[in-house]
């Protein structure tokens, strides 16, 4: 597809979608020649790389931002800290080359809630308010701009219910809608076809599989090892969504190793089936999100209301 033919399906889509930017929108005079030509908005998906002009097309076009989420804490003797913000931020950027002219990657937050891994060097924690405060303050920035969609992806663990929280705060404080998932529910089914483990955790056969994938110079499998938490009937020091009780103790009480599952079972290959899942997950739902509607509010109240309180 040339230029021509990617702008003019750029500017269908845009019709069919009920979106508001017009041909003309995305097409711009460069100063020092003064050429017409097609704004890098149409083709950038990396949010930091587009001009302040350039961003205005990008709202324009009404691309849908997504904000990958992770941490920097310990993954055993043979992964880097880097894990859960590295793999999210793969996943998201692969994504964003597939669909370009969709979708606007925010540089990742990648420091989490990891008191819980704090007996190990290298973890860095961020308490729940400030992590949830930060959040906010980047998908209300955005929101401020003019982005009516906005995406958050997880990719640890602990900051599942601070994303959700993030998430729904946006929609009541802003008029955008923001949605908050973790990558590797869309990876779940292929995983559970291929994998040879019966535990998922931290540092396993599944995070090491993708990370082997991605940048497999980094792992030291002759360092990979199977641990596992204290496992109860209802409970366990590391409660998985097998558990019903939430409960995630100090892993410096049940394990040496920083592990959880086994490692020993990860493969390249199983990484890229899988990383492709989340992938193609993603982009499905990225599509999903652009169309959903964002609908007038009903006020079902008949006598008057303190709309001067705020929250």
């Amino acid at each position: 597809m040339d230029g021509v033919d990617f702008l003019e399906s750029l500017c269908e889509e845009s019709r069919l979608s009920n979106n508001t930017f017009a041909r003309e929108r995305l097409l711009t005079v460069t100063p020092a020649t003064g050429k017409l030509t097609m704004s890098r908005a149409a083709t950038e998906y990396r949010y930091n790389r587009l001009t302040w002009p350039e961003m205005n097309d990008a709202i324009g076009m009404q691309k849908l931002i997504i904000l990958p989420t992770g941490s920097t804490e310990q993954h055993g003797h043979h992964l880097p800290i880097d894990v859960d913000v590295f793999l999210c931020e793969s996943v998201c950027h692969e994504v964003g080359r597939r669909i370009p002219d969709k979708v606007l990657v925010l540089p990742p937050i990648s420091y989490g809630l990891n008191r819980h891994h704090i007996d190990f060097p290298g973890t860095i924690h961020i308490e729940p308010d400030v992590f949830v405060n930060f959040g906010l303050n980047i998908t209300k920035s955005v929101a401020y701009h003019g982005f009516q969609k906005i995406l958050i992806v997880n990719g640890h663990g602990s900051n599942s219910p601070l994303i959700d929280l993030i998430a729904r705060k946006t929609v009541l404080e802003t008029e955008s809608l923001c949605f908050a998932t973790t990558y590797f529910w869309f990876l779940m089914e292929e995983f559970n076809k291929i994998r040879e483990s019966k535990v998922i955790a931290h540092a396993d056969e599944f995070e090491t599989s993708l990370y082997l994938h991605l940048a497999g110079d980094r792992v030291q499998m002759d360092k990979a090892v199977e641990d596992n938490d204290r496992m109860g009937e209802f409970v366990s020091s590391d409660s998985t969504m097998n558990y019903f009780v939430r409960f995630n103790d100090y892993w410096g009480r049940w394990t040496r190793t920083g592990v959880h599952g086994d490692a020993t079972k990860g493969t390249a290959e199983k990484g890229k089936i899988i990383f492709e899942a989340a992938v193609n997950g993603l982009v499905k739902l990225v599509d999903e999100l652009r169309a959903w509607p964002i609908e007038k509010r009903a006020d079902m109240h008949t006598h008057p209301v303190q709309s001067q309180i705020q929250w």
